[in-house]
């Protein structure tokens, strides 16, 4: 994302009831503008939230961050697929586990996950085509386990369901496990996640400012439906809160189990 287009998004703060800024990316952090988009976000009173990868604390010119995250009250979400070494390093590549224990230990020496205000909550994600476990036991197993192991402390955990597209699409398609995988998410359908879904509640804005109904749609191409409002330079809060959600099987994710929110 360019200047120009985190301007357009500084502008819509400013002019919308709008509470929050949440960044994602891949490793948003890359980004050279990074650290100039939370600091003119927070100017604005408007609360931001980081989601990381954790690993990429460790990188070179990285160091900074903890600190500005502090300083600015940025709350922290991050990726965390397992508890244990084996299961991360097996998903994500050899080593990968020590060096978010040494970011979430970095963290933790900042107040993170140990105070109401400096939030860090852990994502997980199942490793296979099948629905996280309850949030809440999984979320005791987290807590025990890395305070025993590491020492380390943290707000919550959030569970996410797997989405049956990009890579994890390549996957079931080459194990031949797609169709199962979307008939197991249909068939668990809860409709009372409805109210929750995160495309009731926010606006996905692409790196080039095109506008989304969520993240997922973002990764699908599947753009806003809103026509006169499908850019951050044409931001119309009136006329994107009388959509129509652009929907598809993958949104089943979100609705299946407890729900992915």
């Amino acid at each position: 994302m360019n200047r120009e287009t985190m301007d357009q998004v500084l502008a819509t703060l400013s002019r919308n009831p709008i509470a929050t800024l949440d960044i994602t990316g891949g490793a948003p952090e890359l980004n050279p503008l990074f650290r100039s988009l939370i600091q003119e976000t927070r100017r604005l009173g408007r609360q931001v939230i980081v989601r990381t990868n954790l690993s990429v604390l460790l990188e070179p010119g990285m160091d900074d961050l903890p600190e500005l995250y502090d300083r600015q009250e940025v709350e922290l979400i991050a990726s965390l697929p397992c508890y244990l070494e084996e299961n991360v390093d097996g998903v994500r590549g050899t080593g990968t586990y020590e060096k978010c224990i040494q970011a979430l230990r970095i963290l933790n020496a900042r107040g993170y996950g140990q105070r109401e205000d400096r939030k860090l909550n852990l994502v997980y994600n199942p490793a296979g085509p099948f629905l996280p476990p309850a949030q809440a036991l999984l979320e005791q197993d987290y807590r025990r386990e890395l305070l025993s192991r590491h020492g380390i402390s943290f707000s919550r955990l959030y569970t996410f369901a797997n989405m049956p597209i990009g890579r994890f699409r390549d996957v079931l398609v080459r194990t031949g496990d797609m169709d199962a995988y979307r008939n197991m998410l249909a068939c668990s359908f809860n409709a009372l996640t409805l109210d929750n879904i995160m495309c009731r509640h926010l606006i996905s804005v692409g790196w080039d400012g095109r506008l989304f109904d969520c993240d997922f749609n973002q990764v699908q191409g599947m753009e806003i439906t809103a026509s006169t409002s499908a850019h951050i330079r044409d931001f119309d809060l009136s006329v994107l809160s009388r959509r129509t959600i652009t929907v598809d099987d993958h949104c089943f994710a979100c609705t299946a189990g407890a729900g992915s929110s």
